[in-house]
């Protein structure tokens, strides 16, 4: 047989017909998740949803509702951070062209007409999906609503710390040294020297001093692992019960955890009441959902607690060490400290900050470490928080996958049946071992009596 040689020049078919296009299987979990969103009716949802954002007769047919939403639930469970990549990933995968309702021969939109569709429609129709979402777990009872853990992470920006500026004089920061080097007597000042001023420099990254000029939301943080740089910070709100999102707020990574809590809570109650409206998925939902919050130490205050105590939510909020405290004139937040006290001491306490830090970190890794979402490709709150509301939505109907399928992503499915299979086999081993000790007690001729080998069978 001769070998077969690679042409390096090949002239394309002009005309190809339909039924002689290659085709495969979609991907299960893909096509399970169409199976659900169509139940629930989603198309039908979001194309009276976003209805008012598109013209009756003006223009080129632009981008449907329905396909802008499943392509900013591909970023989450491909892991995918930018939208180029989610376009690039869309065209090259048959099984999302058929998620997203794409022949093999129709064009995918690029990723200029996905960012136009994000610009277009507003933030209040992206929240309003998410509640969608929320909604279909409150039915399949992946909702409960009453104990919240709350928790925050920081994002890093995308901007550069060496492009902020002063907010009076509008100087770089290297134009900022060199005006103190030469107000210190020095005429031509060398790195060397801008250096040596900057090193003794307090609050040398202030935000109160410094912005980006494009992107005036990044704030100058320390991220986990050390590094100073400007990001945003995403908290979320997140059942207990459940392990489902219940609500996600992007916020300055400079605002404390106490301040920005007051706004993620707000938030959450506006969607369980948004989601107690739906007479359907209400009915999974008690008359008055949100009683307890579960946080670290880094949102406890006397104001928070106090505040809390007085909507009747009860806190389970890590104390951080004051040493003896002065409750004089403060006896209403004493109380509430007290109470608080007394409950994380408690067995039920201890035990929901313990899950607290298992549910509340899940979320963070998928959304945002294996998600592709630690690093903002988005300039802007509002920009930023219209793709984290669906991108966490996508974690949200994760959970409802892992219920029907036993996976959450498609890559956790792919791995299923190899893990299926190692239980079998594994279940196997057992029942031979069992059975071979048996035959050991029975004293059959020959150690393999207890365990009949197949190859007797295949005559």
């Amino acid at each position: 047989m001769a070998m077969g040689t690679r042409a390096t020049e090949r002239q394309g078919d002009l005309w190809i017909a339909a039924t002689e296009m290659p085709s495969t299987p979609a991907h299960p979990f893909y096509r399970k998740l169409n199976e659900v969103l169509s139940a629930h009716g989603f198309d039908g949802f979001a194309e009276a949803l976003c209805r008012t954002f598109y013209a009756e007769k003006m223009g080129r047919p632009s981008l449907p509702p329905a396909v802008y939403f499943r392509t900013l639930l591909i970023g989450y469970f491909e892991g995918i951070d930018s939208e180029r990549g989610i376009a690039w990933r869309l065209a090259d995968s048959w099984s999302l062209r058929m998620f997203c309702g794409y022949c093999p021969t129709d064009a995918t939109p690029d990723h200029s007409t996905i960012s136009r569709n994000r610009r277009l429609i507003d933030l209040e129709t992206h929240e309003e999906v998410f509640t969608w979402v929320l909604k279909v777990l409150a039915k399949n009872d992946l909702l409960k609503g009453k104990t919240l853990g709350i928790d925050a992470t920081t994002l890093e920006a995308n901007a550069a710390l060496r492009s902020i500026v002063r907010r009076d004089t509008g100087e770089s920061y290297e134009e900022f040294l060199t005006r103190l080097a030469k107000a210190s007597g020095i005429e031509t000042p060398t790195r060397e020297d801008l250096a040596k001023i900057d090193k003794n420099r307090k609050n040398k990254g202030s935000n109160d001093d410094w912005e980006h000029p494009h992107d005036p939301d990044a704030k100058i943080t320390k991220m986990k692992d050390g590094r100073t740089h400007l990001a945003h910070k995403a908290e979320h709100a997140v059942d207990l019960e459940t392990e489902a999102v219940v609500s996600v707020t992007v916020q300055p990574a400079n605002r404390g955890d106490c301040d920005s809590m007051d706004e993620t809570l707000d938030v959450t109650v506006e969607a369980l009441a948004a989601v107690g409206l739906d007479e359907e998925a209400g009915e999974q939902l008690s008359e008055h959902p949100l009683s307890e919050t579960v946080t670290d130490k880094g949102y406890h205050s006397n104001r928070t607690m106090k505040e809390q105590h007085e909507l009747g939510i009860r806190t389970y909020c890590s104390e951080p060490d004051r040493g003896r405290r002065n409750w004089k004139g403060k006896s209403a937040e004493r109380d509430a400290v007290y109470a608080n006290r007394r409950r994380i001491r408690g067995e039920r306490g201890k035990r929901l900050l313990r899950k607290r830090g298992e549910l509340l970190e899940r979320p963070f890794a998928h959304c945002y470490d294996t998600g592709g979402m630690r690093r903002t490709h988005l300039r802007g709150h509002p920009n930023i928080l219209k793709r984290l509301l669906i991108h966490v939505a996508g974690f949200n109907l994760g959970l409802l996958m892992r219920k029907l399928l036993g996976a959450g992503k498609p890559r956790a499915l792919a791995g299923l049946a190899g893990r299926i299979l190692a239980s079998i086999l594994g279940l196997m081993q057992a029942i031979r071992g069992r059975m071979l000790a048996l035959g050991k007690r029975w004293r059959p001729a020959s150690p393999m009596a207890a365990f009949p080998c197949p190859r007797r069978y295949a005559a």
